[in-house]
């Protein structure tokens, strides 16, 4: 247990130099949307907000509950901004990888977004009591191993810094404990996870990276994939899945968040991530790349595999 608060006095900081730049490059002209956060209908509660009036730049705001990857916003979700003009959004240090992910995927220019970075000590990991203290135990488990709690190379980011615990890191403990199991133990336990999925796609329609405009996993002619929520469909679509995102993750763990199964989806995207750091010295970060390991081909990579 670690009920100790974090301190989160600077988010009402933030949050007014959120507003006062949304309200100054609206009005400039500079951009012709914002995406932010709102506060939402339960007491503490957020949602995401497209605002493209320096009038409504007093809705933005930042705050423990403000959990979502808006970059989701700038992909899937991208009919609802404006088709012409500069975009502002708002982003976390977790957020921003998933941007530049996207960069080097050509889904998105540096040159049409305005990035207002914001100091962030931590979000909830649960906003089913938005209004209840951040605090070690209250967290989400991806805050307690980040190390980007100021975003870098935004185009504002506020003065405020974040203080932040040292809190131990629940996805690294979890794949130590995994990796010390037998081949069949591990293949046991993700079988038991994988069974529980009953294919809402819910992991899909939060990740910033599932962007095609239709996957692959839902076609039938040939079917790629079982659409019914079986266990060997639910395995096959959880590894497709997780082999799409190997090098791409941002670790944003909004997959995991949205699970209504709680199957631990961010828990396999790390340790994904963690055997390509391994394997070929690569993880995602803040540089824009075009290819990853498994995008491309390198005459000096380790082969031994084959069999």
């Amino acid at each position: 247990m670690n009920d100790n608060p974090i301190d989160t006095t600077i988010y009402a900081a933030v949050t007014e130099a959120i507003q006062d730049e949304a309200r100054r490059i609206l009005s400039e002209g500079s951009v012709s949307a914002v995406v932010g956060y709102a506060a939402a209908r339960r007491k503490g509660s957020a949602q995401p907000v497209v605002i493209t009036q320096a009038d409504d730049a007093g809705k933005l705001i930042f705050s423990p509950a403000c959990v979502n990857n808006l970059a989701v916003y700038l992909t899937k979700a991208k009919k609802e901004i404006p088709k012409a003009g500069k975009i502002g959004i708002v982003v976390k240090g977790c957020d921003l990888k998933a941007l530049v992910g996207l960069m080097g995927e050509s889904q998105l220019k540096r040159e049409e977004l305005y990035l207002i970075g914001v100091p962030c000590a931590g979000v909830l990991a649960s906003t089913a009591q938005p209004a209840r203290e951040l605090t070690g135990d209250t967290i989400a488990p991806k805050c307690r191993e980040c190390d980007n709690h100021l975003p870098q190379g935004c185009d504002f980011v506020p003065d405020q810094r974040p203080v932040t615990l040292e809190l131990a890191g629940k996805y690294s403990a979890e794949i130590a404990r995994l990796e010390a199991m037998t081949p069949a133990e591990r293949w046991a336990y993700w079988k038991e996870q994988f069974k529980k999925c009953i294919k809402c796609y819910a992991c899909r329609q939060v990740c910033p990276f599932c962007f095609c405009e239709q996957c692959l996993c839902d076609r039938n002619k040939p079917q790629m994939v079982e659409t019914t929520p079986r266990p060997a469909g639910n395995t096959a679509w959880h590894i497709v899945r997780a082999m799409h995102l190997a090098g791409r993750c941002a670790g944003c763990a909004e997959c995991e968040r949205v699970c209504p199964m709680d199957i631990p989806l961010n828990l396999l995207n790390r340790k994904m991530a963690k055997e390509l750091k391994e394997l070929y010295d690569y993880e995602a970060g803040f540089e824009v790349r075009e290819k990853g390991p498994l995008a491309m081909y390198d005459e000096k990579d380790d082969q031994s595999f084959i069999k």
